[in-house]
């Protein structure tokens, strides 16, 4: 072959000069306590799933004041509410345990919530919270966690809870309006050991 038909090799830059494509960001977060100081988080993540979806059945936002009434009243019983919070200290989520029914002879079954950011879905946190839920209800003493799920795109909310054994007792059809339509309920329940 003549020299000409050769192609010029181009020969690849040195490492150091290469230009590298940044690491995907760790998505890290501790779970711990809520404290007073997390609930303008607690709210205003709560708030957006009132105004925003059929996850929550409440059709009015809560303010402040009932939140840190909230906070009070489960510090006061001993029943868990905790959150999860990203290194800078931003509230990614909560989960919380309160009574089922305002008699003495539920006391040993709490109704369990878990809300997150939208942006930390779909990563494993609510598992995590669910997870450490279940055992701060254990250590407060509790037998039963119950959930309720609106049926209206629910089922990864029912899987979560049927992968940390929650067995579904229930389904009530109609019995919620929001957002111009019927909402109903699933019904689910673990005891804790």
């Amino acid at each position: 072959m003549l020299e000409e038909e050769y192609e010029p090799r181009r020969l690849a830059k040195p490492f150091h000069l290469r230009r590298l494509d940044p690491p995907e960001p760790v998505f890290a977060y501790e779970i711990r306590p809520a404290t007073a100081k997390d609930l303008p988080d607690v709210r205003q993540i709560y708030n957006h799933y009132v105004t925003n979806t059929m996850v929550t059945l409440d059709t009015e936002t809560r303010t402040l004041r009932t939140w840190r009434s909230k906070f009070a009243y489960l510090t006061k019983l001993g029943l868990p509410f905790l959150v999860a919070v990203s290194p800078t200290g931003q509230v990614l989520g909560y989960a919380l345990a309160e009574p089922w029914i305002q008699k003495r002879s539920y006391r040993f079954t709490a109704e369990e919530s878990i809300y997150l950011r939208p942006a930390s879905t779909g990563k494993g946190l609510g598992k995590a919270l669910l997870t450490a839920l279940i055992d701060a209800g254990k250590q407060a003493g509790l037998k039963q966690l119950l959930a309720v799920i609106a049926d209206g795109g629910a089922e990864s909310s029912i899987a979560l809870h049927r992968s940390l054994g929650f067995k579904e007792t229930g389904r009530m059809g109609k019995v919620a309006f929001k957002f111009d339509r019927w909402i109903g309920t699933v019904m689910m329940q673990r005891t804790i050991k």
